[in-house]
């Protein structure tokens, strides 16, 4: 059975920083593209920051230049470095993994909330 296992959320103050994880387990880790999401309310879900196999990262521009994402596939988790929050980064954040062709997928994780204010 895969599950994503997001952790890390909560409220912090404008300019503050969290660390969310992503633990993943019932897929082979690191063949996978690994993702964070965010869906803020009334809103569509929008991708933020993707990290591939091979290590390459994509980020929105929203966020470029204060999240970070990174891997560690001996752990099979993927992490999201914010800082600098903003009011608008506000949302709940979903892990993704995405293989590739031949393997199943994708899969999402339960979300974990995000609030940012003061």
């Amino acid at each position: 059975q895969v599950q994503l296992v997001e952790s890390g959320g909560g409220l912090v103050q404008p300019g503050g920083s969290l660390r969310l994880s992503c633990a993943a387990s019932g897929i082979i880790f690191s063949i996978y593209r690994m993702g964070w999401y965010r869906q803020a309310p009334g809103k569509q879900r929008v991708l933020v920051a993707t990290v591939t196999s091979g290590g390459s990262t994509n980020y929105a521009e929203s966020v470029k230049g204060r999240f970070t994402i990174s891997r560690d596939n001996a752990k099979n988790t993927v992490y999201l470095q914010m800082n600098s929050l903003k009011p608008e980064d506000t949302a709940v954040y979903y892990c993704n993994a995405d293989g590739p062709p031949i393997a199943p997928g994708p899969y999402w994780g339960q979300g974990t909330q995000v609030t940012v204010s003061s």
